[in-house]
Protein backbone atom coordinates (compact mmCIF):
# COMPACT_ATOMS: atom_id res chain seq x y z
CA UNK A 1 0.00 0.00 0.00
CA UNK A 2 1.82 2.56 -1.38
CA UNK A 3 0.81 6.48 -0.19
CA UNK A 4 1.05 9.52 -3.06
CA UNK A 5 3.61 11.36 -2.72
CA UNK A 6 5.55 9.22 -0.42
CA UNK A 7 9.50 8.24 -1.64
CA UNK A 8 9.89 4.41 -1.10
CA UNK A 9 13.76 5.22 -0.32
CA UNK A 10 12.73 7.90 2.42
CA UNK A 11 13.23 5.80 5.67
CA UNK A 12 16.58 4.59 4.65
CA UNK A 13 18.82 7.24 6.80
CA UNK A 14 16.55 6.74 10.16
CA UNK A 15 16.67 2.84 9.70
CA UNK A 16 20.71 2.86 8.51
CA UNK A 17 21.50 5.15 11.45
CA UNK A 18 19.30 3.64 14.00
CA UNK A 19 20.67 0.01 13.24
CA UNK A 20 24.32 1.67 13.54
CA UNK A 21 23.93 3.36 16.82
CA UNK A 22 22.05 0.85 17.76
CA UNK A 23 24.63 -2.03 16.81
CA UNK A 24 27.54 0.56 18.48
CA UNK A 25 25.30 0.61 21.55
CA UNK A 26 25.18 -2.89 22.37
CA UNK A 27 28.92 -2.89 21.62
CA UNK A 28 29.18 -0.43 24.03
CA UNK A 29 27.50 -2.34 26.54
CA UNK A 30 29.00 -5.61 25.81
CA UNK A 31 32.90 -4.40 26.36
CA UNK A 32 31.64 -2.74 29.94
CA UNK A 33 30.17 -5.68 30.46
CA UNK A 34 32.71 -8.11 29.54
CA UNK A 35 35.06 -5.97 31.70
CA UNK A 36 32.82 -6.44 34.75
CA UNK A 37 33.08 -10.55 33.82
CA UNK A 38 37.15 -9.79 33.80
CA UNK A 39 36.56 -8.65 37.51
CA UNK A 40 35.21 -11.14 39.12
CA UNK A 41 38.21 -13.47 38.27
CA UNK A 42 40.86 -13.99 40.83
CA UNK A 43 43.68 -11.97 40.48
CA UNK A 44 46.60 -11.02 42.23
CA UNK A 45 48.41 -7.52 42.43
CA UNK A 46 52.05 -6.73 43.69
CA UNK A 47 52.89 -3.47 42.26
CA UNK A 48 52.46 -3.18 38.91
CA UNK A 49 52.57 -6.46 38.46
CA UNK A 50 49.11 -8.81 38.29
CA UNK A 51 48.52 -12.34 38.02
CA UNK A 52 45.04 -13.03 36.97
CA UNK A 53 43.23 -16.33 35.36
CA UNK A 54 41.35 -15.83 32.36
CA UNK A 55 37.43 -15.03 32.03
CA UNK A 56 35.67 -16.62 28.90
CA UNK A 57 32.62 -14.83 29.75
CA UNK A 58 34.92 -11.56 29.38
CA UNK A 59 36.69 -12.98 25.96
CA UNK A 60 32.96 -14.49 24.36
CA UNK A 61 31.28 -11.09 25.33
CA UNK A 62 34.63 -8.58 24.67
CA UNK A 63 34.67 -10.61 20.89
CA UNK A 64 31.16 -10.09 20.23
CA UNK A 65 31.69 -6.17 20.60
CA UNK A 66 34.47 -6.22 18.23
CA UNK A 67 32.50 -7.91 16.21
CA UNK A 68 29.57 -5.52 16.23
CA UNK A 69 31.75 -2.38 16.31
CA UNK A 70 33.31 -3.67 12.81
CA UNK A 71 30.24 -4.81 11.23
CA UNK A 72 28.60 -1.15 12.42
CA UNK A 73 31.71 0.98 10.59
CA UNK A 74 31.16 -1.68 7.83
CA UNK A 75 27.44 -0.55 7.24
CA UNK A 76 28.20 3.07 7.79
CA UNK A 77 31.04 3.28 5.56
CA UNK A 78 29.65 1.00 2.56
CA UNK A 79 26.17 3.00 2.92
CA UNK A 80 27.85 6.10 3.21
CA UNK A 81 29.90 5.89 0.25
CA UNK A 82 33.32 7.55 -0.07
CA UNK A 83 33.41 11.14 0.48
CA UNK A 84 37.16 11.83 0.70
CA UNK A 85 38.60 15.28 0.40
CA UNK A 86 41.90 15.25 -1.41
CA UNK A 87 43.54 18.17 -0.69
CA UNK A 88 43.50 21.63 1.53
CA UNK A 89 42.02 23.69 -1.91
CA UNK A 90 39.38 20.96 -2.22
CA UNK A 91 38.17 21.63 1.74
CA UNK A 92 38.15 25.00 1.18
CA UNK A 93 35.66 24.92 -1.66
CA UNK A 94 33.56 22.09 -0.65
CA UNK A 95 30.30 22.19 0.85
CA UNK A 96 29.42 22.11 4.48
CA UNK A 97 28.23 18.62 4.12
CA UNK A 98 31.07 17.36 2.79
CA UNK A 99 33.13 19.00 5.30
CA UNK A 100 30.91 17.18 7.85
CA UNK A 101 31.36 13.81 6.13
CA UNK A 102 34.76 14.12 5.79
CA UNK A 103 35.69 15.42 8.99
CA UNK A 104 33.35 12.71 11.41
CA UNK A 105 35.10 9.88 8.36
CA UNK A 106 38.21 10.27 9.74
CA UNK A 107 36.96 10.68 14.15
CA UNK A 108 34.94 7.36 13.20
CA UNK A 109 38.36 5.92 11.87
CA UNK A 110 40.03 7.14 15.07
CA UNK A 111 37.03 5.61 17.10
CA UNK A 112 37.30 2.17 15.56
CA UNK A 113 40.98 1.93 15.63
CA UNK A 114 40.87 2.55 19.53
CA UNK A 115 37.83 0.54 19.98
CA UNK A 116 39.11 -2.19 18.00
CA UNK A 117 42.65 -2.09 19.61
CA UNK A 118 41.04 -1.92 23.19
CA UNK A 119 38.45 -4.57 23.08
CA UNK A 120 40.97 -6.97 21.01
CA UNK A 121 43.51 -6.13 24.08
CA UNK A 122 40.95 -7.50 26.62
CA UNK A 123 39.79 -10.37 24.35
CA UNK A 124 43.62 -11.78 24.15
CA UNK A 125 44.39 -11.22 27.41
CA UNK A 126 41.45 -13.59 28.42
CA UNK A 127 41.39 -15.74 25.72
CA UNK A 128 44.54 -17.94 27.20
CA UNK A 129 43.26 -21.46 29.13
CA UNK A 130 45.57 -20.55 31.87
CA UNK A 131 46.91 -17.98 34.50
CA UNK A 132 49.09 -15.07 33.11
CA UNK A 133 51.16 -12.54 34.83
CA UNK A 134 52.50 -9.35 33.50
CA UNK A 135 52.03 -5.70 34.04
CA UNK A 136 48.68 -5.01 35.21
CA UNK A 137 46.38 -3.87 32.08
CA UNK A 138 43.30 -2.90 33.41
CA UNK A 139 40.11 -1.31 31.68
CA UNK A 140 40.86 -2.16 28.33
CA UNK A 141 37.49 -3.89 27.70
CA UNK A 142 35.74 -0.58 29.49
CA UNK A 143 37.77 1.82 27.55
CA UNK A 144 37.03 -0.53 24.22
CA UNK A 145 33.38 -0.10 25.10
CA UNK A 146 33.25 3.50 25.69
CA UNK A 147 35.18 3.68 22.31
CA UNK A 148 32.06 2.40 20.40
CA UNK A 149 29.20 4.63 22.19
CA UNK A 150 31.73 7.44 20.64
CA UNK A 151 32.04 5.31 17.34
CA UNK A 152 28.43 5.43 17.12
CA UNK A 153 27.73 9.55 17.22
CA UNK A 154 30.90 9.77 14.48
CA UNK A 155 29.58 6.77 12.13
CA UNK A 156 25.94 8.00 12.06
CA UNK A 157 27.20 12.01 11.83
CA UNK A 158 29.07 10.51 8.80
CA UNK A 159 26.26 8.55 6.80
CA UNK A 160 23.68 11.31 7.44
CA UNK A 161 26.20 14.16 6.02
CA UNK A 162 27.23 11.62 2.77
CA UNK A 163 23.36 10.72 2.08
CA UNK A 164 23.41 14.77 2.60
CA UNK A 165 26.34 15.36 -0.02
CA UNK A 166 24.87 12.52 -2.28
CA UNK A 167 21.46 14.53 -2.47
CA UNK A 168 23.19 17.80 -3.36
CA UNK A 169 25.57 15.86 -6.36
CA UNK A 170 22.33 14.86 -7.64
CA UNK A 171 20.86 18.23 -7.66
CA UNK A 172 23.98 19.63 -8.79
CA UNK A 173 24.28 17.06 -11.62
CA UNK A 174 20.76 15.46 -12.73
CA UNK A 175 20.72 12.16 -14.36
CA UNK A 176 19.88 13.41 -17.58
CA UNK A 177 22.92 15.79 -17.72
CA UNK A 178 25.86 13.97 -17.11
CA UNK A 179 29.08 14.98 -14.31
CA UNK A 180 30.56 17.78 -15.70
CA UNK A 181 34.11 16.89 -16.16
CA UNK A 182 36.88 19.60 -16.42
CA UNK A 183 38.31 19.74 -20.11
CA UNK A 184 41.41 17.82 -21.14
CA UNK A 185 44.67 19.10 -22.04
CA UNK A 186 46.47 17.31 -24.42
CA UNK A 187 49.99 16.37 -23.91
Amino acid sequence: MEMKGQNNGQYMVPVVCFSIILMDLIAGILGIQAEVAQNKVQNLTVWIVECRDPSYPAFKLGFAAAVLLAFAHVIANFLGGCHCVRSREELDVVSYNKRLAFASLVLSWIALITGISMLIAGVMANSSSRKSCGISHHRYLSIGGIACFIHAMFAACYYISATAVDREEKKLNPPGMGHQCAPQTPV
